[in-house]
């Protein structure tokens, strides 16, 4: 899909390209582009070189340090940055939390923490989930109770992304057990270095440590450090929510892997003719490029329609849906081409397999690993089917 740009979103265009032309490394990228596991270190590196531009908060107003971009702006930067192969933002701080602080904080949570966010001092994970209370996030049982000016946390939350990393996650806690589910919850900002917190990691299908579970035993969190007032942290939820769940479409990324998926079908062969020419091959790529135009024209038209401030809908749970499916379908298809160059094996081994094509190393690293991780994207951030109700009770009335 093409969008017709005015010549100065041409010429930002051309700003941003010699920009990441210049400024991404070229060991980031290669990691992002084979489907590598990135280190904080490597994320850290690249939002420093972000801000450094005052590029980090591309949906920020200025005054808070933001860029203070147009929507077709915020568009051609993500869709570069997926060309370029820039790693896709740590979310928790930047696009989530900072939000909900700008919206709901008092004048003295707006200027400690959005400061150390756009500085990277504070590197935020997300304190929603429980082991009995995933898709039915209202049901939490953590719960913190008053003591004077703190709160005592008691509980666990679970799924916890790269909670490993941070030294602050935003909580979802239970302030009143006797009020109706969604109206006794508060959001609170809390520091992981705080006395009762530990951290145990889970390791994923995938291998890898992404996620955790996080234990509070008696920790002691200042009062204010509530967002919003107390028992009303639903309202915060639920716009925090909305906003990951636009974010989570990826549509800049997911373009970026179809290229590659179609660059790769060019050049691998079966039966001395490249893949791409298989018909039902391009079948299945067309359908995915179709349904991945036909996303971003709704993400554009979701995101103009807020774009004075406001907050997605019920439609952002139409881009989760989407944009996860598509998403793991570009993996498969991924998958499918490389045949047993995706086999998730040692290069010792490969040497004693049966292999008689070429293995194309720069594209053989994480096939299998990306695949087995993104079978998560229907999952978190509400599943696809709780989003489907939501679509169907908010937008369709039923």
């Amino acid at each position: 899909m093409n969008i017709e740009f005015t010549p100065a979103e041409l010429a930002f265009r051309d700003e941003v390209r010699e920009f990441l032309a210049r400024e991404l490394p070229a060991e980031i990228a290669a990691k992002v582009r084979l489907g590598k596991h990135l280190h904080k270190e490597d994320h850290q590196r690249w939002q420093r070189i972000l801000s450094g531009r005052g590029w980090y908060a591309a949906n920020w107003p200025v005054e808070h340090g933001g860029t203070g971009w147009s929507l077709v702006q915020r568009h051609i930067f993500e869709e570069e940055c997926g060309a370029f192969g820039a790693p896709r933002l740590i979310s928790f701080g930047v696009n989530m939390v900072a939000p909900v602080i700008m919206k709901f904080g008092t004048p003295e949570q707006k200027a400690h923490y959005l400061p150390r966010i756009l500085s990277g001092e504070d590197w935020w994970c997300q304190g929603y989930s429980e082991p009995g209370a995933g898709s039915d996030l209202a049901s939490l049982k953590t719960r913190a109770v008053r003591e004077g000016d703190h709160y005592v946390v008691n509980g666990q939350k679970t799924w916890t992304t790269l909670g490993q990393h941070a030294n602050r996650i935003f909580c979802l806690v239970r302030t009143d057990p006797d009020a109706q589910q969604q109206r006794g919850i508060s959001f609170l900002l809390i520091d992981m270095d705080t006395p009762g917190i530990s951290v145990r990691p889970i390791i994923t299908l995938d291998g890898d440590h992404e996620v955790n579970e996080v234990f509070f035993d008696n920790v002691r969190v200042p009062v204010a450090n509530c967002v919003g007032e107390e028992n009303q942290g639903w309202t915060c939820a639920k716009f925090l929510l909305t906003h990951e769940r636009t974010g989570q479409a990826g549509i800049a990324h997911s373009k970026a892997a179809l290229a590659q998926l179609k660059r790769v079908a060019s050049e691998e062969l079966r039966n001395g003719r490249p893949l791409i020419e298989d018909p039902l091959l391009r079948v299945q790529i067309a359908e995915v490029e179709m349904q991945l135009m036909a996303i971003e024209m709704s993400t554009l038209r979701i995101l103009a329609s807020v774009q004075g401030g406001g907050v997605p809908g019920a439609e952002s749970s139409i881009l989760k849906i989407k944009g996860s499916e598509i998403r793991q379908a570009i993996s498969h298809l991924q998958r499918k081409v490389l045949g047993v160059h995706a086999l998730p094996l040692l290069e010792e081994e490969l040497a004693h397999a049966e292999v008689t094509e070429p293995l194309y190393t720069d594209y053989s690293a994480g096939p299998a690993s990306q695949y087995f991780n993104l079978r998560k994207l229907s999952i978190y951030g509400g599943s696809n089917e709780i989003q489907k109700n939501i679509i169907a009770k908010m937008i369709l009335e039923l």
